[in-house]
């Protein structure tokens, strides 16, 4: 099972967004009877460790050219995201930037359709549900259906959601903390950041990028070796 960032979305040069054809929307057919057993717990590997290192760079820089856009202190940055493409996931979608926006204070997530940052899609993928974006408020969440019938959809998106926000996976954490993904197994329901994701979240998007950044590259490092 993987709730994760595939590491086609990174390049060693540019960090450039990866096409998994869609150019068209995916089909929205209602998906088949699902095989359990089909679907194995994912613990991720070094080479996606270096992946989310570098996801968390590209994000980082994206906060900082937000914030320069709207230098006025406080005031939190507006995400848009667009949910159109993905209406079976309406209420996941819907809760999911509830739960967000009651846990993070300097990034707000906002329902649009025009001009939005990141988009929702979903479908059938046999690798499962997934963020891919570039850092720089251009990506998209892919939302798998047989995954969503095996693990708590909920938490699937708000997870993915996290990714858009710059938290890397951590499949090894426990259920309390989000981004711990698949790891847990099916039985872990939990779709809110725990204190330490949502403090990263905040620092993320505030002032400070310098030091955010070295500090979570030193964090990265440590949880890869």
């Amino acid at each position: 099972m993987r709730m994760r960032m595939p590491l086609s979305a990174l390049t060693a040069a540019g960090l450039s967004l990866t096409a998994l054809g869609l150019g068209t929307a995916p089909a929205t057919a209602a998906p088949a009877p699902l095989d359990t057993a089909s679907i194995a717990a994912y613990d991720g590997s070094s080479e996606e460790a270096a992946a989310n290192r570098a996801f968390f760079e590209a994000v980082l820089k994206s906060a900082a050219e937000k914030r320069a856009a709207n230098p006025t202190g406080t005031a939190a940055v507006t995400v848009v995201y667009n949910a159109s493409r993905a209406p079976s996931f309406a209420t996941q979608i819907a809760r999911s930037t509830q739960i967000w926006n009651s846990s993070v204070s300097n990034v707000r997530l906002q329902a649009g359709t025009s001009g939005a940052d990141f988009s929702y899609y979903e479908g059938n993928d046999s690798r499962g549900s997934y963020a891919s974006t570039d850092g720089h408020g251009r990506g998209y969440i892919f939302l798998d259906y047989r995954q969503n019938q095996v693990y708590d959809s909920t938490r699937v998106t708000a997870h993915e959601t996290g990714h858009v926000l710059g938290l890397p996976d951590h499949y090894s954490g426990p259920c309390s903390e989000l981004m711990s993904g698949g790891g847990p197994g099916p039985s872990c329901t939990n779709a809110y950041p725990n204190s330490a994701e949502r403090s990263r979240v905040n620092q993320l998007w505030a002032n400070g990028f310098a030091a955010a950044l070295d500090k979570a590259e030193k964090a990265l490092q440590k949880s890869s070796r």
